[in-house]
């Protein structure tokens, strides 16, 4: 687990940026609080943190150089495949002068070119410099479990492991409205954009090559859904069981090679449960790591994930926690954040990740498959509106009746009335828009309104239609589910999903491995028939068949609830003052001149009415951009200072 970052200048004035590079590796330290390292060449300096994970040698330090001082590289991530390509390249006549995926990854560069980057199975970004060539190559793994953000001008291009660290390197501070107005439908940032106008992330499976100061970028890897190969499928359903299980077995074992403390996460899903099974199979006396919640007994899976602990003899530790203990490291949470970023669950990896690190370095998650088998409620929603039917038909007829009715996400009921709305609604839109529609908070007119007039200006209409087209590529009328899942891949995995556990982990300098996302399973699900993942009768289908002899019968036919912290109940009690007095207050939301006054007041007051909805999510919304917005763009020129100096290792 490292972090890494890096300027390549393109004038002289791009040059002064290199000062700024000790800086950008001192931001992210906690990716890598064990060690650091620079390297600093023509026009081109690279930084690295690291958190050491394997025994490696000090030739394992980066940035690693080959030996005939050519070639540097910084990586951050893991290559689980990495032995078995070093043993080949050995063969070839290339030596090693280390154990390291690190010297594996800068040796095929230099025997293989960029077409090398196929060949690794693993999560990962890296720069690789060519000092005789002035060529630079910076890639990102196949589905994003890394982040790596760009800034490119006529004087430099940037690249780094988190804003922050791009930040330090002198980007400019100018809000996106287009990516704001996103934030405020999805309550994260979809890539390439990002909060700031000019920083991208680079998108998942792809590259960058810097030659002769030309930039060209190139997807190396793309999800090989084709529909039409996937009605041609032959395997039986049985055969595909035993093909997922084989595949998920190999993908577990290469997860688990590690000389520091590794532990498993185990909410008592079926995800990482069949995590935890396939683990305890090659690791005796697991360490198995749960949150209980005291105080919501809606959202505690304890139960399910100790069954499962049980079965498979894991040392399981449960981190019961009350909602004080969850509001006691919000504000811990928050001044983490360096992008607006406002997935609540995130609160409870913080902990999680927090205390898992207290016992271990690594931890294993089930993260992924819900988007790629089809687990959430919205894909049999997705299914039954497409199967249609008297029921289906039914619901959306007395949707009248849904809207009058109270609606919460905190309650069986309250929740239930709200799922019918959404259902009832989505019969009634296109594929396109119902796949929005189900993955916002709010509509584009609802967070348009939330703006100021001055603000509703700076959202280019024409960007915001090609952001949103470009998302929802994937999706048409005559599809099938299939296409729904790919563009949660492409969507709701990288940007909400792996971005929240990536943030919330390094956080704490933990590193989290997730064997779903290996990208032999996933190439192997895109190549399954929607049967084989939801019918009307269950989600996930192969997942939960293919492991029922692992798993406790009690994991099964039992709703999935996933989490979300109290967020009502502190808005209404603990967080109000924040609210009213603070970061919503009429003055400040006036001087700050984003917002519409009369629209946050509107919210608020639906905040504490009978019926709620998902007005709490809108709203934590809007409390985790204030809080950003007073640490980095209030006083900006020395807020990065004053947030780096304020972190606690």
């Amino acid at each position: 687990m490292c972090g890494i970052t890096g300027v390549f200048a393109f004038t002289e004035t791009g040059r002064q940026s290199l000062a700024n590079l000790q800086a950008s590796t001192d931001a992210i330290i906690r990716r890598g609080p064990d060690s650091e390292g620079h390297y600093v060449y023509d026009q081109c300096g690279l930084g690295f943190r690291r958190l050491a994970i394997l025994d490696l040698s000090a030739d394992g330090n980066q940035p690693m150089t080959d030996e005939s001082g050519r070639y540097t590289i910084v990586f951050n991530g893991e290559i689980f495949n990495y032995r078995e390509l070093r043993e080949k390249l050995i063969k070839r006549g290339c030596r090693f002068h280390s154990q390291t995926d690190t010297e594996v990854i800068l040796q095929l560069y230099i025997t293989e070119g960029r077409s090398f980057i196929k060949k690794l199975n693993g999560f990962f970004g890296f720069a690789i410099y060519d000092k005789e060539e002035n060529s630079l190559l910076i890639a990102r793994d196949r589905f994003g479990v890394k982040p790596l953000l760009i800034y490119r001008d006529e004087d430099k291009l940037f690249f780094a492991s988190e804003m922050k660290s791009i930040m330090a390197l002198g980007v400019p501070r100018k809000l996106d409205y287009v990516a704001l107005s996103q934030y405020l439908q999805l309550n994260y940032i979809p890539g390439p954009a990002s909060i700031f106008k000019g920083v991208k992330k680079m998108l998942p499976g792809h590259y960058l090559y810097i030659k002769d100061n030309k930039v060209v970028g190139k997807a190396w890897y793309k999800i090989p859904y084709d529909p039409k190969k996937v009605a041609k499928n032959k395997l039986s359903y049985e055969q595909q069981q035993k093909k997922l299980v084989e595949l998920m077995d190999g993908a577990v074992q290469r997860r688990l090679v590690a000389d520091v403390p590794l532990g498993a996460f185990l909410s008592g899903g079926i995800d990482s449960s069949v995590i935890t099974a396939l683990a305890a199979r090659h690791t005796p006396h697991l360490n198995t790591f749960s949150i209980g919640f005291k105080d919501e007994p809606f959202f505690d899976e304890t139960k399910y994930a100790n069954l499962v602990a049980a079965r498979h003899k894991t040392n399981h530790t449960v981190f019961s926690l009350t909602n004080d203990d969850l509001f006691e490291h919000i504000h811990q949470m928050l001044d983490y954040l360096d992008e607006p970023f406002a997935d609540s669950s995130a609160l409870a990896v913080y902990i999680l990740s927090q205390r898992t690190r207290q016992q271990v370095t690594v931890a294993l998650s089930g993260d992924g498959a819900d988007e790629m088998f089809g687990g959430y409620n919205k894909h049999m929603g997705e299914f039954k509106v497409r199967q249609g039917g008297v029921a289906a038909e039914a619901v959306t007829a007395l949707g009248f009746v849904w809207d009058a009715l109270p609606k919460s996400r905190n309650g069986f009921f309250g929740n239930r009335i709200r799922q019918l709305q959404r259902f009832s609604r989505g019969m009634l839109a296109g594929v396109k828009d119902r796949y929005w529609d189900w993955a916002s908070f709010a509509s584009a007119a609802d967070a348009r309104n939330l703006l100021s007039a001055a603000s509703r200006r700076k959202v280019g209409k024409k960007l915001a239609a090609k952001r949103r087209k470009d998302i929802l590529e994937h999706l048409h009328a005559d599809g099938d589910l299939n296409e729904v899942l790919l563009t949660d891949m492409n969507l709701v995995l990288p940007y909400d999903m792996l971005t929240k556990v990536d943030l919330m982990s390094m956080a704490n300098s933990l590193e989290v491995r997730t064997p779903f996302l290996d990208y032999k399973v996933v190439n192997f699900a895109f190549s399954l028939p929607v049967s084989s993942k939801v019918d009307a009768t269950m989600k996930k289908r192969i997942v939960q068949d293919a492991f029922r002899s692992e798993l406790p019968a009690e994991l099964y036919d039992r709703p999935k609830h996933g989490f979300e912290v109290p967020l009502l109940k502190w808005m209404r009690g603990e967080l109000r003052s924040l609210i009213e007095d603070d970061l919503l207050r009429d003055e400040f939301i006036e001087s700050q001149g984003i917002f519409d006054v009369e629209a946050i007041r509107a919210l608020k007051t639906q905040l504490f009415s009978r019926s709620p909805g998902d007005v709490h999510a809108r709203i934590w919304g809007l409390i985790v951009f204030q809080t950003w917005w007073k640490q980095y763009m209030a006083g900006e020129a020395n807020a990065l200072s004053k947030s780096v100096k304020g972190i606690q290792y």
